[in-house]
């Protein structure tokens, strides 16, 4: 058992031990239908966006404050010791709300959240974004936030 977690820790550690492991780690991170590679490398050559899309200083700021704070690791042990189904939620009660990014791995159609989730109190598809919703399309999200919790002021 020790011998499985030290290689399952080792496959991480490179997002500690160097910004360019910890920059592939971010910005290719699971890649579902191209996001958020494909956001990144639109981004490269963006300076400013009047409408959220990510900017190539947004992407380095994202990357060094992980850097920085050394928090990579802690941020990804969410992959490697989670030993439940990521989508195998059932009755949770407290209010939530759902977003749907198109980019997102799992696209979670409303008759299974409404399943998933009995006090779904908003459920909204949104038009892009993927796996880094906030990173990548801050107003939709933003948006999305504000929506989801209207109703609980």
């Amino acid at each position: 058992m020790f011998e499985k977690i030290n290689h399952q820790r080792r496959r991480f550690l490179g997002i500690a031990d160097s910004p360019i492991g910890l920059a592939a780690w971010l910005l290719d991170h699971n890649d579902a239908g191209g996001q958020p590679a494909a956001a990144v490398v639109e981004a490269l050559t963006r300076t400013t966006s009047p409408t959220g899309e990510l900017t190539r200083d947004e992407i380095l700021d994202n990357i060094t404050l992980y850097w920085l704070t050394n928090t990579g690791v802690s941020a990804s042990r969410l992959y490697w010791e989670y030993k439940g189904g990521f989508f195998n939620t059932k009755g949770v009660s407290i209010p939530v709300a759902v977003s749907v990014f198109p980019g997102e791995q799992y696209e979670a159609p409303r008759s299974w959240t409404e399943r998933a989730y009995p006090n779904l109190i908003y459920y909204n598809r949104v038009e892009k974004g993927g796996h880094f919703a906030a990173w990548e399309q801050p107003m939709i999200f933003t948006q999305e936030l504000r929506a989801a919790f209207r109703s609980l002021r």
